[in-house]
């Protein structure tokens, strides 16, 4: 069980902060549950979690070593570019690395997104609007992450990436 004031990842919601814990009876519901109250970090709204859900992935946040240490991995870490005619099955893979909710895959993930960008636009195309959704997607995510991680502002994660990525 979690604490009040503890950060953890929540589906794909991301980051958020557990305000309260209490028990809840809502409408419609003669059941009395313990819920956690939380509050996302990057997006506005309350979100009640029954302590024993089992429907939504919920794990702590990455450790600032973690997330210094899979940065500075970053140009070691291998990536094949995903490619499928199918829209869908492209979909599908993408969701299922999406709900994974491992940082190591998520970076693999946006890493070989960028690549497949790199590619299309040396051949004058655009990337697909699957690529750019789910691109976008890991991102929010892992930047989420590191920036509570690092304690840092989500906007900073680029530049602390970029920073520590030239200091190699």
């Amino acid at each position: 069980m979690y604490d009040i004031n503890d950060l953890i990842m929540y589906g794909g919601t991301g980051v958020c902060k557990i305000s309260d814990i209490s028990n809840n009876v809502f409408s419609g519901s003669s059941e009395d549950r313990l819920y956690y109250v939380l509050e996302p970090l990057y997006q506005s709204g309350v979100i009640y979690a029954p302590v024993d859900n089992e429907k939504v992935f919920m794990r702590p946040v990455i450790s600032e070593d973690e997330a210094k240490d899979l940065i500075d991995n970053i140009p070691q870490i291998h990536t094949e570019i995903y490619k499928s005619s199918s829209m869908q099955q492209l979909t599908k893979y993408y969701q299922s690395v999406i709900d994974s909710h491992k940082c190591l895959e998520l970076l693999q993930l946006t890493k070989s997104i960028h690549a497949k960008k790199v590619d299309a636009m040396k051949q004058n195309r655009h990337l697909g609007q699957i690529d750019k959704k789910f691109m976008k997607k890991a991102e929010d995510l892992l930047f989420g992450e590191f920036a509570a991680a690092l304690r840092i502002s989500r906007d900073d994660v680029e530049g602390f990436i970029q920073e520590r990525l030239d200091e190699e």
